[in-house]
């Protein structure tokens, strides 16, 4: 790992063992960018690939170069108007009107290891020999406005991470209308555009298409990351594959609104661009403040969609999540919602936790309806004082009875909302997110709570704090269940109304970081209506997340998949539900709905005394299973077999660091008759190890060696191929299978 900057080709080199980054000070001082991708040999001079030519119809910076414009140069972060046409990645509106900037180049400096971004979630290194980071700094000389442009190369891996700081070093104030995170220009359009898209209950569904000139994004402006759009894109070139081939994934570190957009203009380079939404976005910047924009993480891969995705997975995994849960096996937990909703009682709770802890669960957690007059979606939210009517001994009571049976407790709550029929909007109803005179609009009879407002933000935390000190809490489900409307501060003035959805954010993570430092050995899940804020940036406060509130097997199937391409397995929280499923009543065979979830954080959403004894007994198994296995599923390398985008049958599975032992996961959605022999490749696997096989439990005869089982494959044919005969287990609609694989001598 190597960053180097030639004086006299005035050209930075950022390097490891997989990538370089290659970047250039342009004529007029801007910064350009050369090159990024595999690892090339560092040389003294680049010059080369930066290419001038005249031509028609084209705007040039000097009177004397009929050459040098900058809407036919790569540019690390671009300026609309200074002869770049293009979608800019900065915009300032100073006091004449002007919204024109010209960056010059004034320095630079290198650091080891990896600076904390203020107020902000960001990667982070552990041990300065992790990374190295290169600070560019720029000057607009007419405001006195500096940029720095930060770019981190870490020793290992193809990640480059970046985000911008800029500093009003003027006498005058200015709006920031625009500050993305990342510019990244690329010399052609060859690429395929795959992004993760959705709704409530079917969040990040994989879609793809091929790069066009013209401008493909996505975004939210609902003042969250969304169900509808994760913050996450991919450029791919058509012949990458999950194994192979060139693969570019855009991940923004943040939890607000977002903009991920790919601009090809009409010579086919392609300009990326990742950050807070400009749109309603502005931000006041005062002589001597500054502002840092959100990091924007960038990994190239050549050995494909895979390799990309365990790329992310091991970074997020251990240089994004924090803290004492970020490497430890997570509990087995069983929540009541699906059991209960509002209608709960301390006994019905406490017999749901003491046949879970029979069955082997861990820890139970009570979700909605212990506070307040919180008998119903309508009223109490933001009351968070525990009801004595249906918690005669308060959540100190009852937390002490769920222990004594031997799990542990954990907490739903939901900080940022409250509804009008409560004694906190009663009390102070100038706390919403309300527009004068305006009509106020509620999501599920709840309205936003100002978190850019510090006095709200240090309320909630008192009233969380007092619980959590009350207790015995090993777990908290932090949930956000609507979307902002109706953006507007009291607290604020005129000009800096722009402001609110990112201060909003960042009195969120405020409350994270307080909450998770004052009780850091909690374990907190994040949660918004399922995967509405699924994000990095929760991932660096809360190390999982309920990825969606739809628990059906099938439906997981996609969810799971399609967020497995930025995110760990350790992240996505995942239940085992009742059947009928609550959200598409679709009847999933109880071996299924588990050998879905085990790919995940694992637990059950139901009430285990409403089952057979048979099926109580099948609980037993899984999580005996999931006990024995968790460390490997949930740290070890995840690879995609099948895609549920693509057919009927869905595979993945887990490979432990040594290689000696896996576990996979085979799903068929609707069953056959006489259907092909089928089999699997595997991936991950050691050539030259030879394997054991189990299905379900089950040792299957013979030694299979790890180059048979990734090239030759797995047999996975069953009765569907063919007739069942009476010794065969009948397959079924929503049918699934799980793989043990250990090499010899694995004990």
């Amino acid at each position: 790992m190597a960053i180097i900057f030639n004086e006299k080709t005035k050209t930075f080199h950022l390097y490891n063992e997989d990538i370089s980054y290659l970047m250039t000070i342009l004529p007029n001082g801007h910064l350009g960018n050369l090159y990024f991708g595999g690892r090339i040999h560092h040389k003294e001079d680049f010059s080369y690939l930066l290419e001038l030519s005249c031509r028609p119809m084209t705007s040039y910076v000097s009177d004397n170069d009929q050459r040098f414009s900058l809407e036919h140069v790569r540019l690390e972060y671009g300026v609309y108007g200074t002869t770049d046409f293009r979608h800019p990645a900065v915009e300032i509106l100073q006091k004449n009107g002007s919204r024109i900037s010209d960056f010059v180049y004034r320095g630079y400096g290198i650091t080891d290891g990896k600076p904390k971004l203020d107020g902000l979630p960001a990667t982070y290194t552990e041990d300065p020999a992790e990374a190295q980071t290169l600070t560019i700094s720029l000057e607009d000389k007419v405001t006195g406005i500096v940029l720095e442009l930060l770019y981190t190369i870490f020793a290992r891996g193809g990640i480059i991470t970046r985000s911008a700081r800029l500093v009003n070093h003027g006498k005058e104030s200015v709006q920031l209308t625009r500050a993305l995170s990342l510019c990244l220009d690329l010399p052609d359009r060859d690429h395929v555009w795959i992004q993760f898209s959705g709704a409530w209950a079917r969040e990040r569904h994989l879609k793809t298409r091929k790069l066009e000139q013209g401008i493909q994004a996505v975004d939210s402006i609902r003042g969250h990351s969304s169900h509808d759009h994760n913050p996450f894109i991919v450029l791919k070139r058509p012949n990458a594959d999950e194994n192979q081939g060139e693969v570019l994934g855009f991940s923004l570190v943040y939890s607000g609104n977002f903009l991920a957009q790919a601009q090809v203009d009409t010579h086919d380079t392609t300009r990326v661009l990742l950050g807070i939404h400009p749109f309603g976005f502005s931000w006041k910047l005062d002589p001597g403040d500054r502002f840092q924009t959100p990091e924007a993480v960038v990994v190239w891969s050549r050995k494909g969609l895979g390799g990309m995705s365990r790329t992310f997975h091991g970074l997020y995994q251990k240089r994004l999540a924090r803290g004492y849960w970020r490497d430890r096996e997570r509990p087995i937990l069983i929540n009541n919602w699906e059991a209960t909703y509002f209608d709960l009682t301390e006994e019905k709770l406490l017999a749901i936790a003491g046949r879970a802890k029979e069955c082997g669960v861990e820890l139970f957690v009570l979700d909605d309806g212990w506070f307040g007059a919180r008998s119903n979606d309508r009223a109490g939210l933001g009351d968070w004082t525990p009801n004595l009517e249906r918690l005669p001994d308060g959540i100190t009571g009852l937390a002490d009875k769920i222990e004594a049976l031997g799990l542990r407790f954990g907490l739903w709550f939901e900080p940022e909302m409250v509804n009008k029929d409560s004694d906190l909007y009663r009390a102070h109803p100038d706390w919403i997110l309300q527009t004068p005179d305006r009509h106020s609009s509620q999501g599920r009879f709840q309205y936003v709570l100002d978190f850019s407002r510090r006095e709200v933000v240090d309320c909630i935390y008192g009233m969380m704090h007092k619980i959590l000190r009350s207790a015995k809490i090993s777990y908290i489900k932090w949930d956000m269940n609507r979307s902002i409307t109706e953006c507007y501060s009291s607290a604020l003035p005129a000009d800096r109304q722009g402001e609110v959805f990112h201060r909003y954010i960042l009195g969120v993570y405020d409350l994270y970081e307080r909450l998770t430092a004052a009780f850091p050995h909690i374990l907190f899940e994040s949660c918004a209506s399922g995967g509405g804020r699924f994000d990095p940036g929760l991932l660096y406060y809360a190390p999982q997340g309920w990825a969606s509130d739809d628990s059906d097997a099938v439906e997981r199937l996609k969810i799971q998949y399609g967020t497995s391409f930025c995110y760990p397995v350790s992240s996505i929280g995942s239940h085992v539900s009742m059947t009928p499923n609550h959200q598409v009543f679709r009847k999933t065979p109880l071996h299924t709905r588990a050998n879905v979830a085990y790919f995940g954080t694992f637990g059950y959403e139901l009430d285990l005394n409403r089952l057979t004894d048979e099926e109580q007994k099948i609980v037993k198994e899984q999580i005996l299973f999931m006990k024995k296995y968790r460390r490997l599923i949930q740290s070890g390398r995840f690879y995609r077999l099948r895609s549920p985008f693509e057919g009927n049958v869905t595979a993945w599975m887990c490979v432990s660091e040594d290689k000696r032992e896996a576990v996979l996961g085979w799903y068929r959605v609707l069953n056959g008759v006489n259907l092909p022999y089928s089999r699997l490749y595997l991936d991950g696997l050691d050539e030259e190890l030879p394997y054991h096989i189990w299905v379900d439990g089950k040792a299957r005869d013979g030694v299979y060696h790890g180059d048979e089982l990734m090239r030759a494959g797995l047999v996975t044919s069953d009765s569907a191929c063919g007739e069942v005969s009476p010794d065969e287990r009948p397959g079924c609609d929503f049918d699934s299978k799980i793989y043990v694989l250990r090499a010899e001598g694995q004990p």
